[in-house]
């Protein structure tokens, strides 16, 4: 039975009702103080913690969608995402398949040879929100023949509630740029590593608030702004991209669809399409049902122009919850966009699936931004 089966998830809690019972049942009979009924109930009360949990982790498992399968969970899920590109038209795009593309910095402390990662404090003068981040700065740009090089930049947004410091622990993005750049693969470029929780603890899902957080005006503006004013970066949308994983994907999708004057090229890692209502975000719209309708994506898809910029979605057959709306945020995709994705044939929302896509992505991303 698959880790995600509904017939895995009864038999474990008939199990651990069944060692429960079991476990009253034999209490009085295990009573005495010897080795023999002392082990015994130390065993069966394993037994029944360990049923209750594997049913409680089950069942979190198949609500929230950590891991798809049982390789998943152990780490055993090790094939790479592939990019799809697609043919965009004025009506939607043609689910076609036009092609596919396959796709540790090595142990040195020099920033001509590994590059470095720099903590800055942002300080959003139109959006008056301070929020720190991680620069990564690649070699190239430490070294001599690069001196006066103007370099592409990523932002690189985790989900929610998230670490900053997880992309690079974690989720290796400086390093996997490093190694495609040493294998000819991708340019190298400056990464702006951040969480979207600029204003904790509330999850503001990259949303001008309505008497609240500007998270939108300081990515799309205070960022770029700073950003460039401190390292050599180019200014303009098509020196910009947007890669986030989860909340950080709908939010790269959004300011890019929204903004395609602060951004070219957005990938969304197991990206939703519209902003959550709930306790962690509040009323992210001040009761606006336009300004709601405007954030969400599948419906700006259908109601307004499409933007000139670069998309790629990515999702698993199995294991991801956004597969379906991943399909139809593809068909719907208008011309002049340009949509790609990755789908994965099994892989849940966690770090491990998507470790396996950010090679592709990176690369796919690094290849349409310009300086």
């Amino acid at each position: 039975m698959g880790l995600t089966s509904k017939k895995l998830l009864i038999l474990a809690v008939v199990l651990a009702v069944a060692f429960f019972v079991l476990t009253v049942w034999l209490w009085p009979r295990l009573s005495g103080r010897s080795w023999r009924p002392v082990l015994g109930r130390v065993g069966v009360l394993l037994l029944t913690q360990i049923s209750l949990f594997a049913a409680v982790g089950l069942a979190a498992n198949n609500s929230f969608g950590f891991y798809a399968s049982w390789a998943d969970l152990f780490g055993q899920e090790q094939e790479p995402g592939v990019v799809t590109n697609y043919q965009t038209g004025p009506d939607g795009t043609r689910l076609t398949k036009l092609g596919a593309e396959r796709f540790n910095v090595d142990g040195s402390s020099r920033p001509k040879v590994a590059g470095r990662i720099e903590k800055v404090m942002l300080h959003g003068e139109k959006s008056g929100i301070s929020s720190p981040a991680f620069v990564y700065l690649p070699p190239q740009y430490f070294q001599r023949a690069h001196a006066d090089k103007v370099f592409p930049a990523a932002l690189v947004l985790t989900g929610y509630p998230g670490t900053a410091q997880a992309l690079y622990k974690k989720l290796h993005f400086p390093q996997t740029q490093h190694a495609l750049h040493g294998k000819g693969k991708m340019q190298p470029m400056v990464l702006v590593m951040m969480r979207p929780t600029v204003a904790p603890p509330r999850d503001t899902e990259c949303v001008d608030v309505p008497g609240g957080p500007q998270t939108e005006t300081f990515f799309t503006q205070d960022l770029r702004r700073d950003i460039a004013g401190h390292f050599r970066v180019g200014k303009d949308a098509k020196s910009w991209g947007v890669i986030g994983d989860s909340t950080g994907g709908y939010c790269a999708l959004k300011m890019t669809m929204r903004h395609p004057e602060a951004f070219s090229t957005a990938v969304a890692l197991s990206g939703s399409y519209k902003a959550p209502l709930d306790a962690t975000t509040g009323d992210l719209f001040g009761g606006d049902p336009q300004l709601e309708r405007e954030n969400n994506l599948l419906w700006r898809q259908r109601h307004l122009p499409a933007p000139p910029v670069n998309l790629l979605v990515t999702s698993s057959k199995q294991g991801e919850g956004n597969f379906k709306e991943t399909l139809r945020f593809i068909q719907q995709t208008k011309s002049p966009s340009k949509i790609s994705s990755i789908i994965l044939d099994s892989g849940g929302h966690n770090f491990n699936t998507w470790r396996r896509e950010i090679p592709a992505a990176l690369e796919w991303l690094g290849g349409r931004l310009k300086v």
